[in-house]
């Protein structure tokens, strides 16, 4: 597949350089550039991001960046099993405990809720840095969702990071999660609460809190494009009766360049007979004989 251009390859993390390390030279360019492209493309073309991170795991899959690549590939387009698999990989080459929360939601997604609970509460999440940890407990209160235990789901966000004040990567996601949990257990007003304290946080767009606050508060938006387009379209059409010859001085026009009834070769060339009777010349219709 071709790669962009402008991609060199020295786009990627330097831990992953460092991996490549290990692959000849040519081989490790080939294979960075091609990650580069799996990043660049998983959150708009996750398909191609997918087809790019599998030429990258057929040059270098004993690579634990590559196949941890390869596992955010997959499970971008929910192939699930194969996303765990690269995850596992990718884990028993660096020995880390990362990948857990996606490993766990791996599992939710192949319909095992049960089992991504239990990775919850397993010691590798107490190795998990504040993040993950947040994720973790995404994740946990979602596999309950699944279950159908919406109480449940709703007291697993409860946590110092939902109450925090202070803005954090995982913010606005963890407040938009709990704002979710809440209206679908039937709460509205404390939906539309956290709902907006999602929006308060969500400073890069990540959610789609703002439009979820707007449908809870009744608010239609139009959207300004096609009210635009709908204006353009009425400009033309006003343009075109505008534009639009007039029938009658079509017919004045035909008359105007005949002055007499010798200019006349066809009475098909008009209309109607008053056009004929503005001729100079013709007092009636009879007196215009077909010329060849």
């Amino acid at each position: 597949m071709p790669i962009d251009e402008d991609v060199t390859g020295e786009e990627i993390d330097k831990d992953v350089r460092q991996e490549l390390l290990s692959l000849p030279k040519t081989l490790a360019e080939d294979v960075a550039k091609n990650l580069v492209m799996v990043a660049r493309l998983i959150d708009e073309e996750p398909e191609r991001a997918y087809a790019y991170s599998k030429i990258a795991l057929r040059l270098a899959s004993r690579v634990a960046a590559v196949r941890e690549a390869g596992g955010f590939a997959a499970y971008a387009t929910q192939k699930y099993s194969e996303a765990l698999a690269e995850f596992r990989a990718a884990r028993r080459m660096t020995g880390g405990v990362e990948l857990w929360p996606v490993m766990a939601d791996c599992e939710r997604g192949l319909g095992r809720p049960e089992k991504a609970l239990d990775m919850a509460g397993a010691p590798e999440v107490n190795k998990l840095d504040k993040a993950g940890q947040v994720e973790m407990r995404l994740v946990a209160a979602g596999a309950r969702r699944d279950l159908d235990q919406l109480d449940a789901a709703i007291v697993t966000l409860q946590s110092p990071e939902l109450a925090s004040s202070s803005v954090q990567p995982w913010t606005a996601r963890l407040r938009y999660a709990y704002a979710d949990a809440l209206l679908a257990a039937g709460r509205k007003d404390e939906a539309r609460e956290w709902f907006a304290k999602a929006v308060e946080a969500d400073r890069d767009g990540s959610t789609d809190a703002s439009d979820r606050l707007a449908e809870l508060d009744g608010v239609d938006f139009v959207d300004a494009l096609t009210e635009h387009e709908v204006e353009d379209e009425a400009d033309d059409e006003a343009e075109a009766v505008v534009d639009a010859p007039d029938e009658k001085a079509v017919k004045v026009d035909k008359v105007d360049k005949v002055d007499k009834v010798e200019d006349v070769k066809d009475i098909d060339d008009f209309d109607d007979v008053d056009e004929v009777d503005d001729i100079d010349g013709v007092d009636d219709v009879d007196d215009v004989k077909h010329k060849d």
